[in-house]
């Protein structure tokens, strides 16, 4: 279920419901029921874009969701897409949550890390790869402190495809370390914001993270490239697509290798150990402030045109971000 707490720090925002409808997949449950308890009757009602989208009508669940939903809303002025007028919408807005408490760091330089999100292991990188680059990292930048997020719990959310094991292997991999995994969201968001930096492979949680302010170094790669933007300095890491298939989206991923268990290629030791320059030089200019948000979205898109083999088609961000830059 989505962490539908985070609309509570969009000052905007009046009222949420909650839909109780989880299996998305393969169409269990009741998308009807789900809704019933929310108002029928809007000004407006915005579809997400994804819903007339193939690759999405395949999973039962979400066509089964998108088709409830269409009969349960009914809109008093007008029934469109979601960043489309009406109503007026300008594009590229920059959004920041207002969180409820906020936290304070000492240290000369903090960097909050998540090492794996909800998708299987082979999608990120092995905790040995983890330890190289934590350890690359605390030689660059002495004195820094780690902040590790993240979440075990097996609830109705999503959970860190992460063992506890391996996140103690990870603290005792660097000289100073506070662990934040398993606290609610909005704190281990309050715990971020207080960071330098960001630094995990490409996560939904990214996309809060940039909503609190903080710039987010993504190690890029596996099935999508990093599509929000929202105003704060960033850097992907973009792997050499043609040595490490990546990128792939919804189609066949790509052969694994082997890594301390079957991984994706991008994810590899071998890609870490490549591209690990890139990322130490990257940290230092988002933890020094010597990258600016244009410039961030300037290298970024070509870089990632030449990972897609020049097909435009294939790249694709929030409002259309991308279409100015490539």
């Amino acid at each position: 279920m989505t962490p539908t707490e985070l609309a509570g720090c969009c000052p905007f925002v009046d009222e949420v419901y909650a839909v109780e409808y989880t299996d998305f997949l393969h169409g269990a449950g009741d998308p009807e029921a789900a809704l019933v308890a929310i108002p029928r009757d809007w000004d407006y009602v915005l579809d997400d874009a994804r819903s007339e989208q193939d690759a999405q009508q395949q999973f039962a669940g979400l066509r089964r969701y998108y088709d409830a939903a269409r009969l349960h809303f009914r809109a008093r002025v007008a029934h469109g897409l979601a960043g489309r007028e009406p109503p007026a919408y300008a594009p590229h807005g920059q959004l920041r949550l207002v969180l409820p408490s906020r936290r304070e760091l000492a240290a000369p330089v903090t960097i909050a890390v998540l090492p794996a999100g909800s998708s299987e292991p082979s999608r990120y990188p092995s905790i040995r790869s983890w330890e190289l680059i934590l350890r690359a990292l605390a030689d660059a930048l002495p004195g820094t402190l780690f902040c590790f997020v993240g979440k075990f719990v097996r609830d109705r959310q999503t959970a860190t495809s992460l063992a506890r094991g391996d996140l103690d292997r990870l603290i005792a991999a660097v000289p100073h370390a506070v662990e934040c995994v398993d606290r609610p969201i909005l704190e281990q968001l309050a715990f971020v914001e207080a960071c330098d930096l960001f630094v995990a492979p490409h996560t939904g949680f990214g996309c809060a993270v940039l909503a609190v302010g903080t710039p987010w170094l993504c190690l890029s790669g596996g099935p999508w490239h990093e599509w929000l933007f929202n105003g704060v300095p960033f850097y992907s890491v973009l792997p050499d697509s043609e040595r490490f298939p990546c990128f792939t989206g919804m189609d066949r991923p790509p052969p694994p290798v082997e890594d301390d268990g079957l991984r994706t290629p991008s994810m590899s030791r071998t890609r870490i150990e490549h591209d690990l320059p890139e990322l130490l030089d990257a940290a230092r200019l988002l933890v020094e402030r010597r990258l600016s948000y244009e410039d961030a979205l300037a290298r970024y898109f070509p870089r990632l045109l030449e990972a897609y083999g020049g097909d435009r088609s294939r790249i694709f961000s929030f409002d259309g971000i991308h279409e100015q830059y490539i």
